[in-house]
């Protein structure tokens, strides 16, 4: 029996639609399969003594539980690859009174100065793909030489904007874009960006590196945190292999800082000088660090971010107007003696002449120790525990002295 099949409306539909709707899931299957998803636990203990007298409280002291997930999409088919990323951040406090705030894992109420119970963030970024270049839109953590988000405590600190990252030139990777907004490592909300107590309409951002070579390259970058400063950056990193087993890493950076129309944070002028060079052989790595601040201001960079110097370390960064500040810095690799996964590092540094409205002629000492395990084994392999210690003290007209322990679990679980 011969059957007659009619074209109807929703028939026609059927046909039209699922060529679309193979094509679709076509052009999806990079966006699913190349995606990532990872939930990363931070256990974040910092006990902080105040040596100074009149010191506004004896004693810093949080305990607090950190987890971050982050799903990372693929990209779409076709000449512009579309992608999504997605960042959920939750900080639980696990230890703290209103007498031992202030360490920066957990935020505070400004009226009661009771820490808060918890706190969280959701960060959404859009991503456009092309050729060698990719554009994010949102939520953002860059880590370039004029702006560097913080990672150094429970949760890390994050930027809103955009950012188009280029690689269509061999060798040099292009970097640009506006940033509006940031969250800072113990917040939940969005502030305006800024420097110091003032904040702008937006940072805008530019610049790229080059590898001349393998073992050179070259950087440049320039930003402007609009009515508060603008900075340039000039950059060199070169590794050099010698006999007998021996590598060479100079790093060299320099930045010129100058104030922007208003100067809503005052005047700013200040020229940036540092470098570190170290020497590796083996499980032994030897390090030395210099660093010097000319001109009438402290070295400028964005709330909630990290400078970009080589003497940033665990408490400081030795960024005063007019200092100058040296380090030195031992790392050992315990591999060598059968331990796979446990290091060591030790480091000094010293900073004098600094200038401030009480002192012409201040002076600060950092010294910091760390030693950090990974589970290499069994069910707990990649498990992460560090223990820092931290001693910094002060003097003539500068009025800090610090004793501090941090011990930080860490874990990541990966799920596809």
């Amino acid at each position: 029996m011969n059957r007659t099949y009619l074209l109807t409306p929703q028939r026609l539909a059927i046909l039209f639609t699922a060529p679309c709707l193979l094509t679709v899931s076509a052009a999806m299957a990079g966006f699913v399969e190349d995606s990532k998803a990872t939930l990363e636990l931070r256990n974040f203990y910092l006990n902080r003594d105040f040596r100074q007298s009149g010191a506004a409280q004896s004693k810093a002291a949080e305990w607090g539980q950190g987890f971050t997930t982050r799903l990372e999409s693929g990209f779409t088919e076709g000449k512009i690859g579309v992608g999504l990323d997605a960042m959920g951040q939750l900080g639980l406090k696990l230890d703290s009174s209103r007498d031992r705030r202030g360490t920066g894992l957990l935020p505070f109420n400004p009226v009661s100065k009771e820490p808060v119970d918890d706190y969280s963030e959701l960060g959404l970024t859009a991503k456009l793909h092309a050729s060698k270049s990719v554009l994010r839109l949102g939520t953002l953590q860059p880590q370039l030489p004029v702006v560097t988000y913080n990672d150094t405590r429970l949760l890390s600190s994050t930027f809103q904007g955009g950012v188009l990252t280029s690689q269509e030139l061999d060798g040099l990777t292009f970097n640009g874009g506006r940033l509006t907004r940031t969250n800072l490592r113990d917040s939940s909300g969005r502030d305006d960006i800024g420097y110091g107590a003032a904040t702008s309409d937006a940072f805008d951002f530019a610049g790229g590196t080059y590898a001349i070579n393998p073992q050179l390259a070259v950087s440049y970058y320039y930003g402007r945190l609009d009515e508060i400063y603008r900075q340039q950056f000039i950059g060199l990193v070169h590794t050099q292999p010698l006999p007998g087993g021996l590598s060479l890493r100079s790093d060299l950076r320099f930045f010129d800082s100058r104030g922007d129309g208003v100067e809503r944070a005052g005047k700013i002028d200040n020229r940036n000088l540092n470098g570190m060079v170290s020497l590796s052989k083996g499980p032994h790595r030897f390090s030395a660090a210099f660093q010097r601040m000319s001109g009438d201001s402290a070295f400028p960079y964005l709330n909630g971010g990290d400078p970009y110097v080589v003497n940033l370390v665990t408490l400081n960064n030795f960024t005063l107007a007019e200092e100058d500040a040296w380090q030195l810095r031992y790392d050992f690799d315990f591999a060598s003696l059968g331990i796979p996964g446990l290091t060591f590092m030790t480091r000094y540094v010293d900073g004098r002449n600094v200038k401030t409205a009480s002192t012409d002629d201040g002076k600060e000492w950092e010294r910091d120790s760390d030693l950090a395990y990974v589970v290499q084994n069994g069910a707990l392999k990649g498990l992460s525990i560090r223990w820092r210690n931290v001693t910094f003290r002060s003097g003539n007209g500068l009025t800090t002295d610090v004793d501090e322990n941090r011990l930080i679990l860490g874990y990541t679980i990966k799920f596809w």
